[in-house]
């Protein structure tokens, strides 16, 4: 699996736009492409044809940053998608090598456990789940043995289970815009670690598996995932509403801890509670680990 090249990020995203919206006359009759014709889109940003279909076809390099932001400005690109089209202008093959084990910090996992009463989860750079206190796992995947996130081999994988879990894809009542915002997510990460070769995997692997992966994917749309609110549907409490925060780590820039919150007085925060309470007391009735013979210890 490689990673989209600037020109197909180019034909995809000029593909999405519509001629009379970009405020180019429309002629009668039947438009054999979709979207905006080459042409169409290097007058739109002032740069001659020729040059521009050399930059789809890969045959130029070294854009300069006037004409990568009057693209960016033609296609109607966001922040963070110009971002992307200038990171894939810049990126030049390097030497693959396999990335370190993502690790937690100390602290990290110190502010995890704090948040006892918060459903919260911390994901390394590929959506890994690298932690978890017990309210997010049982909210997030309580079908998932909570012990996997310590085994590096075995981690649960947020964008696997969205699209190859049957579990995980029935829990979010709108599947389909969670899983645009991943991939929108996936794409940000993609255009940052072009050279991440687990990453590459994880996304040939959703691409031969998920045909739901590979439509969202080819539309190339750009976007980290951030705060948004979404409606679950739980197998032991029922709806619930959260509002899933996606913060930077603070020690590792491609950590993110998510934070799930409530609205204050709703339903969904006493449902939450709810929940809550159920694990305290599951945990509650757990039997007790049996007490060392006497003269010698026990390892954990």
């Amino acid at each position: 699996m490689t990673f989209p090249t600037l020109g197909e990020f180019l034909r995809a995203r000029r593909a999405l736009l519509d001629p009379h919206d970009a405020g180019l006359p429309v002629i009668a009759g039947r438009r054999r492409v979709a979207g905006l014709r080459r042409e169409e889109l290097a007058q739109l940003a002032g740069v001659s044809v020729s040059y521009y279909t050399r930059l789809e076809q890969g045959q130029s390099v070294n854009a300069s940053e006037a004409v990568l932001d009057a693209l960016a400005g033609a296609l109607r690109l966001d922040e963070h998608e110009r971002r992307h089209l200038h990171a894939l202008a810049s990126a030049r093959p390097k030497r693959v090598s396999r990335p370190p084990v993502e690790r937690l910090d100390p602290l990290t996992r110190d502010l995890l456990r704090s948040l006892g009463d918060v459903p919260a989860l911390v994901t390394g750079r590929r959506t890994d789940v690298l932690a978890w206190n017990p309210l997010g796992h049982t909210l997030i995947a309580g079908h998932v043995d909570p012990s996997s996130v310590d085994r590096p081999a075995e981690r649960p994988n947020l964008a696997r289970m969205l699209f190859l879990d049957g579990h995980t894809r029935e829990l979010y009542v709108d599947w389909q815009r969670k899983a645009r915002a991943v991939v929108g997510n996936l794409r940000h990460v993609a255009g940052r670690h072009p050279d991440d070769p687990l990453l590459a995997g994880l996304i040939g692997e959703l691409s031969m598996k998920s045909l739901d992966f590979v439509a969202l994917w080819r539309d190339h749309r750009v976007k980290p995932c951030e705060a948004d609110s979404y409606e679950l549907r739980h197998p032991m409490v029922g709806s619930v509403t959260v509002t899933q925060h996606n913060l930077t780590v603070a020690r590792s820039a491609d950590q993110s801890l998510c934070v799930m919150t409530t609205a204050e007085g709703s339903t969904s925060a006493d449902t939450l509670a709810l929940l809550g309470g159920l694990i305290r007391d599951q945990s509650a009735s757990a039997p007790a680990p049996e007490p060392a013979p006497f003269g010698r210890t026990v390892t954990p």
